[in-house]
Formats: C-alpha cells, sequence, structure tokens
C-alpha cells in the first residue's frame, strides 16, 4: 500500500491524481494504522518548514515515521516541502528538522543572484543528474525539466547522497538519496511526463 501522508502541509490530492494516471493505487491519510501498513511512503509538503514541522508534531505521526523509515527501511519520497523536512534545520525558522539527512535547508543566497532573478524561484528548471539512479531510470538520454516552486533549498556536505542539482543563478541540490530515503526539491504532480516518470520509478524500483 501507497500512502501519502496528509499532515496539512501539502498538495495530496494533486499527487494522488498523478499516480492515478499512470495506473497506481493510493490512500491520502494522516493515521498511524495507515502508516504503519504502508509498504511506501510520500511525504509532499507546501509552505514554510516551521509550519511543516509543526504540523507533523501535531499530528503525533514523527514517531511512527521515524520506525518505519529508520527501523523498518520503509521507501519514502520526500518533494519539496517535504524533502526539506528530511534535514536537520532550515534557515527559514527555528523548529529542528527530522534529521534523516546530513543536510540543512537554506535560504537563496541572493548574493550570488543577478539582479533579475525573483525569489521564489518559480518555474521550468532543466536537471542535472549527479549520479545514477533508481529513481531516475530511463530518463538519463533526454533532458529531464521540472517544475520549482521554493525560496529554500537543500545543501549538504555528503556529496554521495547528492542525486541532482539545478541552476538558478548558481548550482544547488534538488535531488538527494540516502538508503530508502530519497527527496526532489521540484514538483513531479506538477511536471507533466518527467514527473510521471519519476513517480513511476519511485513506486516500481524501490
Amino acid at each position: 500500500m501507497l500512502t501519502i501522508i496528509d499532515y496539512k502541509a501539502g498538495n495530496v490530492r494533486s499527487i494522488q491524481n498523478m499516480l492515478k494516471k499512470i495506473g497506481v493505487k493510493s490512500i491520502i491519510s494522516n493515521k498511524i494504522e495507515s502508516i504503519e501498513a504502508a509498504d511506501k511512503l510520500i511525504l509532499p509538503g507546501v509552505g514554510s518548514f516551521n509550519y511543516g514541522m509543526e504540523q507533523l508534531e501535531n499530528s503525533g505521526l514523527i514517531p511512527v515515521l521515524n520506525k518505519k523509515v529508520l527501523d523498518e527501511k520503509t521507501p519514502i519520497l520526500g518533494i519539496c516541502l517535504g524533502m526539506q523536512l528530511f534535514t536537520k534545520g532550515s534557515e527559514e525558522g527555528n523548529k529542528k528538522g527530522l534529521a534523516w539527512l546530513d543536510a540543512e535547508t537554506i535560504a537563496f543566497n541572493k548574493k550570488l543572484l543577478p539582479e533579475n532573478y525573483k525569489i521564489p524561484n518559480m518555474g521550468w528548471n532543466e536537471v542535472e543528474y549527479n549520479k545514477e539512479s533508481k529513481l531516475f531510470k530511463n530518463m538519463y538520454e533526454i533532458p529531464s525539466r521540472f517544475y520549482f516552486v521554493h525560496s529554500y533549498h537543500v545543501k549538504t556536505g555528503n556529496a554521495e547522497n547528492i542525486l541532482a542539482t539545478t541552476t538558478y543563478g548558481y548550482t544547488f541540490t534538488v535531488g538527494l538519496e540516502k538508503d530508502n530515503i530519497v527527496g526532489v526539491q521540484f514538483h513531479p504532480e506538477k511536471s507533466h511526463k518527467f514527473g510521471m516518470q519519476i513517480l513511476r520509478n519511485f513506486i516500481e524500483n524501490y
């Protein structure tokens, strides 16, 4: 069973609709038993880091998520804010993150951006693949473009976990993977055929 985690901070219906298009059944739930029964998880996310962590805390889901992800090694895909919550914390707020990845969430460095570059980064960006991964199977032969909406991005000193980067004024990480934990900064559910392939790969290969 694939469970999309509903913690009131994600566009869960859009993800479920995209999954339907590729023939994948899923449930949307904030119930502990639904997460315990899942063999795959998706953590979406829009909004601020503090709000996302507060919603997870208020839902009471963090202990079961830690058990599923860290102990049982259940595959989980974090999308946008969802991936950022996998990190230790964010410059956006003072809440600690889930700390599943050795990474931090940081603001765009405006000093490195040309004057005409606006924050948030909103629109289509081409992604460069840093290493081969099951998440990008059948996607290496053609340029892949994904839809982004974000003012913060993830920074990690652990280069072996970096799957993909993009450039918006400067180059930064947009895909991470550590064992069963994978995350993307872009929105697969808004990225048409490329997003469909990402979701299909997650379902089929993890």
